[in-house]
């Protein structure tokens, strides 16, 4: 079976984050490595363009992305947090991370490799993965937020509909941070176009940050999952067969986004989950499923977290095997 799309961009290891920060060049250079051990054919391979101000501006505000332009520095290192850095590549790394997401959705809905038609012969360029930091499921419509600058899954998802009319799109995050970002700009977003609903589910641990995604307020367009301190693999795959596929059967996308987060693994250093390595290829094969069922076999995944940089070559691994 072929193997799905990448979507790379060169700007993913200029995003500079200093000293001893978790999300490092280093998790890039180590899925490089798995890039060359898993053989990748050029023709495979895209490099990101930039996004536009427009696709920009689909989740965020006029006045933010000018804040970022201007907070970045000329040399250095600068932050207002302590947690999401800057340094001078830092905008254009976060417009070619949102670019790549926009191209992979562009891709597999045209099904146009452009120069390298032969990345579509065997499958319909259906299944992507885009391999780009900063992530960006933190990242609010008016603020940086968790090493997140632009909202790049949710960006993706508004270009999706705007530029190929899609109306139902359902984004599914697995990090083991709750996408925070996401969710405040598909609640707006389905209030404002519910003839377009975007259907936004994510697992998450609590309490840990952003300290939000309460269940308490899911709805048609809304599932928030907390997972128990702990969890492990059998409690995480009930949770996903009792409520996510289900909730995705009902509402039958046309697209399927994977804000694809590999934090929940039990090395990761920065949550108390402790998922294996395999957890995340069941997942992603029960989600490919779903889309063959409902969107055509559409699937775009996008990077999110994942520190342990073994844990995330050897997950990412997986996701790709049955991403095929």
């Amino acid at each position: 079976m072929t193997k799905p799309l990448l979507f790379l961009s060169d700007y993913s290891k200029k995003h500079d984050t200093g000293p001893n920060h978790p999300e490092c060049t280093a998790r890039i250079e180590v899925l490089e490595e798995l890039f060359a051990d898993l053989s990748y054919d050029e023709d495979k391979i895209f490099y990101a363009h930039s996004a536009d101000l427009d696709q920009i501006l689909l989740a965020h505000s006029e006045d933010y992305v000018f804040d970022l332009q201007d907070i970045v520095p000329d040399r250095g290192l600068f932050t207002r947090d302590n947690e999401t850095i800057f340094s001078p590549d830092s905008y254009d790394s976060a417009l070619y991370a949102a670019g790549a997401a926009c191209q992979a959705v562009d891709t597999i809905l045209s099904q146009d490799c452009g120069e390298r038609p032969r990345a579509c012969a065997d499958d319909g360029c259906q299944k992507a993965f885009c391999a780009i930091r900063p992530p960006g499921h933190h990242a609010e419509p008016t603020h940086e937020l968790g090493f997140c600058l632009f909202n790049n899954i949710f960006i993706a998802a508004r270009h999706a509909q705007e530029a190929h009319g899609l109306e139902k799109i359902a984004i599914v995050d697995f990090d083991v941070h709750h996408g925070n970002g996401t969710e405040t700009m598909s609640r707006a977003h389905n209030k404002a176009h519910p003839d377009k609903p975007i259907l936004y589910i994510s697992s998450h641990a609590y309490p840990l940050f952003p300290m939000t995604g309460d269940p308490a307020d899911n709805n048609e367009t809304l599932l928030n999952i907390r997972l128990p301190d702990q969890c492990e693999s059998d409690m995480f795959k009930q949770l996903y067969e009792e409520q996510v596929f289900p909730k995705l059967e009902d509402f039958a996308p046309q697209l399927l986004l994977l804000s694809a987060g590999f934090d929940a693994h039990r090395d990761d250093p920065l949550a108390p989950i402790n998922l294996q390595t395999e957890d995340y290829g069941w997942l992603t094969q029960r989600l490919c499923a779903l889309a063959d069922s409902h969107c055509e076999g559409r699937v775009v995944s996008v990077l999110e977290g994942g520190y342990n940089l073994d844990a995330l070559k050897a997950s990412v691994s997986e996701h790709l095997r049955k991403l095929r």
